[in-house]
């Protein structure tokens, strides 16, 4: 499957390329590590606008190895949203930590500087880092959480898996924190034809504390100094990303202009809620998600007509068998809430402006049937 982030040229073109990328690394015979992946991991690092990149092996263990790199371990707490992949949280876990949960603003879906303020108040133990999800493709509003974080001496850790390329008052998505992690499951907005993820930082130590726990704890081979995981993002992943990643900006703007379309032909139906976006961000619309009070309904109504829709997330993390009883979630209101009004729409790079058109004209006739 050609990734969703690949929007450009025809599909033998866009064959040729990968294919020319693949066969590089074939030809090289450099299998693990190696040159192409030092060349996407110092070109993903400019992107972004921070000095260093590691490739890991998923967007999964990127939290991980971010958060050992913070020194957070067993018995420490983690602040993060339950609105979120599963992903993040079981990211949180693997290190022995506990997620410590803060809410979110109802209408962008992403926890904001009072809802995290409040839960650090409120936190039975100070947590060891803060983990803010810029979900669905908008942002959590960057320098305020860092303001909040610091207000309360901790480090901050972005969670891009959504957002690569989004921007805050033209700086990118994981370039305000002291560390972030990225995925590169093929759906991403960046996507490669597997599993791959990255860390990035502008701090030199944490991104080379990284690049030890990543292989073994190595800092010599064969020889940990500290135990680590076995987590490397695979050199034809890696040359596949290099081919994607120019591609990216015409990708997110392909995305912006099918959202325009659902923006402009749903605007005045007070029965559907659309995305909010923080102030300041330009979103990359990973995924275009409404809310409607008859949510089910108008996804079986949608299926039946040939459209596909999905819902991120229909669990809150917190109420899901595996999570639930960490750190009662008294103080979740909107985060349950919207769990039971959220609807994705097709959101894709090539989404034609009439299949887009198509969607927005099943929706109103669903929400209008008894107008």
């Amino acid at each position: 499957m050609i990734p969703q982030s690949f929007p450009l040229g025809s599909v033998t073109e866009n064959k040729a390329l990968l294919r020319e990328a693949i066969d590089r690394v074939l030809d090289s015979g450099w299998y693990v590590l190696g040159p192409e992946v030092e060349r996407f991991e110092a070109g993903f690092a400019a992107y972004v606008g921070v000095g260093h990149g590691v490739g890991v092996a998923n967007g999964t263990d990127a939290v991980e190895l971010a958060l050992r790199a913070l020194d957070v371990g067993a018995g420490d707490a983690v602040a993060v949203v339950s609105h979120t992949a599963v992903a993040t949280v079981a990211a949180i876990r693997a290190t022995g930590a506990t997620p410590l949960w803060v809410d979110i603003d109802p209408d962008t879906c992403v926890m904001t500087p009072a809802t995290l303020d409040a839960a650090l108040r409120d936190a039975p133990q100070p947590p060891k880092a803060v983990i803010a999800v810029h979900l669905y493709g908008n942002m959590v509003a960057p320098e305020e959480t860092l303001a909040t974080c610091r207000a309360h001496g901790l480090p901050l850790v972005e969670d891009c898996a959504q957002a690569h390329g989004a921007l805050y008052d033209g700086r990118r998505a994981g370039s305000f924190g002291d560390i972030a992690a990225f995925s590169f499951y093929p759906t991403k907005n960046l996507g490669a034809l597997g599993d791959g993820g990255a860390v990035v930082s502008a701090d030199a130590a944490l991104a080379e504390r990284v690049r030890v726990l990543r292989q073994y704890g190595w800092k010599e081979r064969y020889v940990s100094a500290e135990v680590g995981l076995n987590s490397r993002l695979d050199p034809i992943q890696a040359a596949i990303l290099d081919v994607l990643l120019p591609r990216l900006d015409a990708a997110n703007a392909a995305r912006r202009a099918v959202a325009a379309i659902y923006r402009a032909e749903l605007g005045d139906l007070a029965e559907v809620r659309l995305p909010e976006i923080t102030a300041g961000v330009t979103p990359v619309y990973h995924q275009f998600v409404i809310q409607v009070a008859e949510r089910d309904g108008l996804a079986d109504f949608l299926r039946r007509n040939g459209v596909a829709t999905a819902i991120h997330y229909p669990v809150p993390v917190h109420r899901q068998p595996a999570y639930a009883g960490l750190h009662p979630p008294e103080t979740l209101a909107a985060t349950d809430a919207v769990a039971g009004r959220i609807l994705s729409l097709p959101m894709y790079p090539q989404l034609e402006p009439d299949t887009a058109k198509r969607v927005t004209d099943l929706v109103r006739a669903f929400v209008c049937r008894t107008a």
